[in-house]
């Protein structure tokens, strides 16, 4: 066959036809519409409440009469610092003395002899009170804590329950001035700690509690550190009569 024929006439010269695309739909209006799910907040658990805040503390009853003061010292439950051994190691001396001596707990040896400052302990003190002319029976020595706890430390709830017994015992004992013994007592009765007390005296004022005082380490602990005398004579003969 050398002649292409087809049954309809074909216009060879007319321009090409270009197909129509089939239409497109709109995507914003054929996607189904789907409702948007509330947002669902957490419900509080029924056990999750605040809790109450707890009721203070009364305040400490403690006697306001010397006699009867030392007496609610010597036996009554309720005083602070005698829960840790079953005998109390309690204050010795006269009131209104020229020098109130205070520690924070008695040692093991006062324990065992039955009153504050025994042994090595006690002949060191002896010797730092002859140094600014007084004895030992002159002086009103107590203890903040009545017996000694593990360690011998105080943590601070403790320690926060014994601060008014402090305060009040202060009060009553009337002393012309106060020897403080170590940091911590330093720190709740003085307001200040035990480095930056050498060589100055304090004056201890609180709550109608009036007193000069001056701040030393414990004699316990100057006898294992004999370099540290040096600085406790600093402020020991501040108390020089």
């Amino acid at each position: 066959m050398d002649t292409l024929v087809g049954d309809e006439p074909v216009n060879w010269l007319a321009p090409p036809k270009v197909p129509v695309p089939a239409p497109v739909a709109d995507i914003r209006t054929a996607a189904p519409k789907v409702a948007a799910e509330p947002v669902r907040r957490p419900r509080p658990a029924m056990d999750s409440a605040p809790a109450a805040s707890p009721a203070p503390l009364a305040p400490l009853a403690m006697p306001s009469e010397w006699t009867a003061f030392q007496s609610w010292l010597s036996g009554d439950a309720a005083v602070p610092g005698t829960q840790w051994h079953p005998a109390r190691v309690l204050p010795t001396g006269p009131v209104a003395a020229p020098l109130m001596v205070l520690a924070l707990t008695p040692e093991i040896a006062d324990h065992e002899a039955g009153s504050l400052f025994a042994g090595d302990v006690g002949q060191l003190l002896d010797a730092m009170l002859r140094a600014i002319g007084l004895t030992r029976a002159q002086c009103y020595l107590a203890s903040l804590a009545l017996t000694r706890p593990p360690g011998g430390r105080i943590d601070g709830a403790d320690l926060a329950a014994l601060t008014p017994l402090m305060w009040h015992h202060i009060r009553l004992a009337r002393p012309k001035r106060l020897l403080l013994l170590g940091s911590d007592l330093t720190s709740l009765a003085g307001g200040t700690d035990l480095a930056a007390a050498r060589g100055k005296l304090l004056n201890v004022n609180h709550d109608g509690v009036t007193v000069t005082a001056a701040a030393i380490q414990h004699p316990m602990l100057l006898l294992d550190r004999p370099a540290r005398k040096a600085a406790a004579w600093d402020s020991l003969k501040l108390l020089r009569l």
